[in-house]
């Protein structure tokens, strides 16, 4: 058997040697074409092709919304997962950090009991960024929420949709002038078709808990109102998403070209509301929001990371004083070289590159601001 040394974070299947992906539209990134899938996904994926063609088509009407639609369809594929039944975390105020002005929220999604869609690397991710934020930046440990499957007797703990949801809420709860707010995610990214017309490409972005296949996934719009709407002035909130489809995760109202070098307009053509309440947001997600993230071993060697993860985390630590712009282009760079120096030698990531679907990480904000002058401070 040839260990793959990077894998899409869309999850890959490496039983008899192929390599599937799910993706948001469910469409396989690689594999043969007339690969025989025994466990059933690509009758999934024609289902759930099916389901959105049938539910945009009759979506004219005003009736349909993309919460209704993604109700459905998680009835007609539910699966049961052991991860225990979801816990509702009451927000905490902000004195119980100690009266520090640093709150973190790190999530690791495994999907241990999914072998499907199991990932190998975001337990590390969560120890890197954890590191990062402790030694580097000075967040108190007690200020820090992990949700990971690491203990299954932790209820609360786990990544649970209802879990991530209230923790959301604890990370912003109580903001005042002065506060720095992270929140950090690594696991599957997918997308889904956009029922109320507030996205420029059509899709919502989405993240996945868990137990998305029984409770659903986290809709972009959802975290935009969680996290975004209630950050006063003098607050600032950062979310790095290391998942594939991320790049506009938080629903942010500029979308920086780093080949451009300018800040690009990203309002929602239905005029809803995606501003914060006078404070300032920053997303850093893993790529654009049609491509794919990438889980690897070349960097340790040994151990599986997140590609965007490990690149950011390492450099920042190398370099208290870069910029945002130059930790884009840090980030970016290291990812060409991969690829150039052959270190990338899987058939299926071959076959992504030839599709232009590498990973580029991306930078929004709720506010503009001089990316190559402003110092990266979680």
């Amino acid at each position: 058997m040839v260990t793959t040394p990077i894998t899409c974070s869309d999850s890959y299947d490496h039983q008899d040697t192929q390599e599937s992906c799910i993706r948001s539209h469910i469409i396989a990134c690689g594999g043969d074409a007339d690969h025989k899938d025994k466990g059933g996904e690509r009758g999934l994926r024609k289902k759930v092709k099916r389901f959105f063609h049938s539910k945009a088509s009759s979506n004219s009407s005003g009736v349909n919304s993309s919460a209704v639609a993604m109700a459905s369809f998680e009835t007609s594929c539910r699966r049961k997962l052991r991860s225990g039944p979801s816990v509702v975390i009451p927000a905490a105020p902000a004195a119980a950090c100690g009266g520090s002005n640093k709150r973190a929220l790190l999530c690791g999604v495994t999907y241990s009991h999914q072998h499907r869609y199991m990932l190998k690397g975001t337990a590390n991710d969560v120890s890197n960024m954890k590191n990062l934020l402790t030694n580097t930046f000075g967040y108190p440990a007690e200020c820090i929420r992990i949700l990971s499957e690491d203990d299954p007797g932790a209820q609360d703990l786990i990544p649970t949709k209802k879990n991530i949801e209230n923790s959301l809420k604890w990370l912003v709860e109580g903001c005042k002038w002065g506060d720095s707010l992270v929140f950090y995610f690594s696991g599957h990214g997918l997308r889904q078709p956009d029922f109320q017309n507030d996205e420029l490409d059509g899709y919502d972005e989405t993240i996945c808990p868990v137990d998305f296949l029984k409770e659903g996934m986290i809709l972009d719009n959802d975290i935009n109102k969680t996290i975004v709407w209630p950050l006063k002035e003098g607050v600032k909130l950062h979310a790095i998403v290391d998942a594939c489809h991320s790049g506009t995760i938080l629903d942010l109202e500029h979308v920086y070209n780093r080949k451009q070098r300018t800040w690009i307009n990203n309002l929602p053509p239905s005029g809803a509301r995606k501003s914060t309440s006078g404070g300032l947001a920053i997303s850093i997600s893993a790529c654009e929001d049609d491509k794919m993230a990438a889980d690897t071993t070349v960097f340790t060697k040994k151990e599986m990371n997140g590609a965007m993860t490990y690149i950011l985390t390492k450099t920042v630590k190398e370099n208290p004083q870069i910029t945002y712009g130059g930790l884009l282009d840090t980030m970016a760079n290291h990812i060409v070289n991969i690829n150039s120096e052959r270190w990338i030698k899987s058939r299926i990531i071959r076959k992504v590159l030839r599709h232009k679907t590498l990973q580029e990480p991306m930078l929004s904000s709720s506010a503009k601001f001089e990316v190559n002058d402003t110092k990266f401070i979680l």
